[in-house]
């Protein structure tokens, strides 16, 4: 039987198991031919990879290839090769994300130094940060990803990642543990203030649970007429109409900027039910995004100042508190009152399988 990677990749649509094409992969890298997964790699891009509809195969077997070569240390080149051929914006996001779990920032030096494409060196630097790395390399200024410290804040503790291997990857779930607050204030009048930009911001860390799997998102503003009591802010969101809050099981409770900024970024970047998400360099941006919006930054502000006003926020979960959310491993419910007591944003998502 013909083994060259164009032969392989020719008969992959037609074969009921895609592990004898794994293992011969594994067992080309083992003897040393990284080249040949790489060059195996292409050959199944090029067939099927620009199909509207790939079949099923494609997507598994190219995923191997590419774990198998990012995730070796000796590989690493060959790696960069495969992802320099096969042009894919999400693709790419996935690569820096396996390439940051397995290799130190020394081992990477040639993407941090210039080598592959922007998109790729972009999403490298955040996926290490993210990991903790001290970098001094940081994307382009008109790239989206610029805009992010190029080291952890405060806001963001250590951020939780995924474990990536040859066959998978492990991960946890986006939420958020509260004690309700007692309830029984007064609710505050309110005026929905919601324009298409505010929803679309507040949110960006859910926004792939829709997209991509089968989750539904609300997200609104309200201007508000006095400064609610913490213990009013249940009765304040039973009053505003909100398609996730027809009744309350139990009250909201209070949390912090940091466990919300928690809570959206493993919503981003591991995305929901059916989706892998937006992995770590873009899940941290849009965790940032969804942040600033919720807490009423201004669209400029720099993440000093969304930190700033994300901490002088009032914060409060409802995460699986109505009948709305489908309470499976997917549910955000937040409900933020800015730092003059007079607009609460309100984020909710639900995500199930």
């Amino acid at each position: 039987m013909d083994d060259s990677p164009e032969a392989v990749a020719a008969r992959l649509e037609s074969v009921a198991d895609v592990q004898e094409v794994w293992a011969l992969a594994e067992r080309r890298l083992e003897a040393g031919d990284a080249a040949f997964v790489a060059d195996l790699g292409i050959a199944m891009w090029q067939r099927y990879g620009r199909q509207p509809v790939p079949p099923w195969q494609y997507h598994s077997a190219f995923d191997r290839m590419l774990r198998l070569l990012a995730l070796r240390a000796p590989a690493v080149d060959e790696a960069l090769r495969l992802i320099s051929v096969t042009l894919d914006p999400h693709r790419v996001r996935f690569a820096a994300a396996l390439l940051a779990s397995a290799h130190t920032p020394a081992d990477l030096a040639q993407v941090l130094d210039g080598a592959g494409s922007e998109e790729l060196r972009a999403c490298l630097v955040h996926e290490l940060v993210v990991r903790g790395a001290q970098l001094q390399h940081r994307p382009a200024g008109q790239h989206p990803l610029s805009w992010l410290p190029r080291s952890l804040t405060p806001l963001e503790g250590r951020p939780e990642l995924p474990f990536y291997s040859i066959t998978g990857r492990s991960h946890g779930t986006a939420g958020i543990s509260v004690s309700p607050a007692p309830g029984g204030g007064p609710a505050v009048p309110a005026r929905e203030t919601t324009t298409d930009a505010e929803a679309a911001a507040l949110g960006a860390a859910v926004a792939n649970w829709a997209d991509w799997s089968n989750g539904r998102v609300e997200a609104r503003t309200f201007a508000l007429d006095g400064d609610p009591h913490p213990d009013a802010v249940g009765a304040t969101l039973l009053g505003l109409g909100l398609e996730s809050v027809p009744g309350l099981r139990q009250q909201p409770g209070p949390c912090t900027a940091h466990q919300a900024w928690r809570q959206l970024f493993l919503a981003a970047s591991t995305g929901g039910a059916y989706n892998a998400g937006d992995f770590g360099a873009y899940g941290r941006l849009f965790a940032w995004r969804s942040v600033a919006a919720l807490a009423g930054a201004p669209p400029d502000a720099s993440p000093a100042d969304v930190e700033s006003v994300a901490r002088a926020a009032s914060w409060h979960s409802f995460a699986g508190a109505t009948a709305w959310f489908d309470e499976v491993a997917w549910d955000v419910g937040l409900a933020v009152v800015s730092p003059d007591g007079r607009r609460l944003a309100v984020l909710a998502a639900s995500d199930t399988d």
